[in-house]
C-alpha cells in the first residue's frame, strides 16, 4: 500500500486539530495526505517527515478520530507502522511484540503513552489518545522516540490541509 492521498479534487480538511511538530522545524521533506472515508469524511490525517539527501522517511505521525477504521488494526500493527515501511519498500512481515504503558510529564500535565514494540526492531512506535478523542501515532524509523518529542508536538494550522 503506498503513502495515502486523497483523490478528491476538494477535501474538506480535517474537522479537529492536527498535532504534529512544524514542518519548518524539520531539516529535511515534508507531505501530509488525508485519509477519507466512503462519504468523504476526514478518517485520518497522516504527516511524513523524509530526511534530505533521499535516505527516505524518518517519521510518519497519524492523527485518528474516533470512529476511524484504521485505528483498529485486526493484527494489532498500527496503520502508521504499516504505511511507514511502504514507504520505505520494506515488504518484510511486521507484528507486535509487545506494548506497554509510560508516564510522561508535559509541563505539569501527565500524558499516558503507549508504546508498542513491532517485530521490525528499527521502528519506534508510541500512541497516545487526546481529550477530544484523537489517537496519535508515531512511528520512526531507525531512531528512538524520546519523552523530548512530545513537548515538540503542536497544532498545525487548518489552511495546511485544504487544496486552492
Amino acid at each position: 500500500m503506498a503513502f495515502l492521498r486523497r483523490r478528491s479534487g476538494t477535501p474538506a480538511g480535517p474537522d479537529f486539530d492536527v498535532l504534529a511538530m512544524d514542518p519548518g522545524d524539520w531539516p529535511g521533506h515534508f507531505g501530509a495526505a488525508i485519509l477519507a472515508g466512503a462519504d468523504g469524511s476526514c478518517q485520518g490525517i497522516f504527516l511524513r517527515y523524509d530526511l534530505f539527501g533521499g535516505r527516505g522517511p524518518a517519521m510518519l505521525i497519524g492523527n485518528l478520530p474516533e470512529g476511524s477504521p484504521a485505528r483498529a488494526p485486526e493484527d494489532g500493527v498500527p496503520f502508521e507502522v504499516r504505511q511507514l515501511l511502504a514507504a520505505l519498500e520494506n515488504e518484510e512481515p511486521v507484528g507486535v511484540v509487545s506494548s506497554e504503558d509510560f508516564p510522561v510529564m508535559l509541563g505539569d500535565d501527565l500524558l499516558i503513552v503507549k508504546k508498542v514494540k513491532v517485530s521490525e526492531e528499527r521502528v519506534t512506535c508510541a500512541q497516545f489518545g487526546r481529550s477530544d478523542g484523537v489517537q496519535v501515532t508515531i512511528a520512526s524509523w531507525d531512531r528512538p522516540i524520546s519523552d523530548d518529542l512530545y513537548q515538540l508536538l503542536k497544532p498545525l494550522p487548518a489552511d495546511m490541509f485544504q487544496q486552492g
